[in-house]
């Protein structure tokens, strides 16, 4: 554990922080795992082949990572002074996020559960 007052940790802290542009969508109404097939299919691409990918992607997230994807484009752009076309996608992952439980009626009186699931998709971009 770090010693010392809290303001040189917190100083030790902010020096070994991340520098990369990311965007991070919380709570989206899409599952990991369906989340992860179009996260897959762009990893490591550069952006524009990427959204090209995302564009004629028919799965289930590729709307919500095309829109988080032009996030993370725009932070690189406008925060880091980055230039778009050097840019590729160094990380992309999806966390699972809480999931909402709902009960359906089935026959002889039973419930069937229904859990809506939800995720957390983050993409980190680097330059090259």
């Amino acid at each position: 554990m770090a010693k010392g007052h809290r303001s040189q940790i917190k100083r030790a802290r902010n020096e070994n922080k991340d520098t990369r542009p990311k965007a991070k969508l919380s709570f989206a109404r899409v599952s990991t795992t369906k989340a992860a097939f179009v996260l897959d299919a762009i990893r490591g691409k550069d952006v524009t082949s990427a959204l090209g990918i995302l564009a004629y992607t028919p799965r289930t997230g590729a709307k919500l990572i095309e829109k988080l994807l032009k996030s993370a484009v725009a932070n690189a752009e406008n925060n880091n002074g980055m230039n778009p076309e050097n840019l590729y996608i160094d990380e992309c992952y999806a966390d699972k996020g809480p999931t909402m439980k709902r009960i359906r009626p089935r026959a002889q009186g039973r419930a069937y559960r229904i859990e809506k699931k939800s995720s957390h998709i983050t993409i980190i971009l680097n330059e090259r």
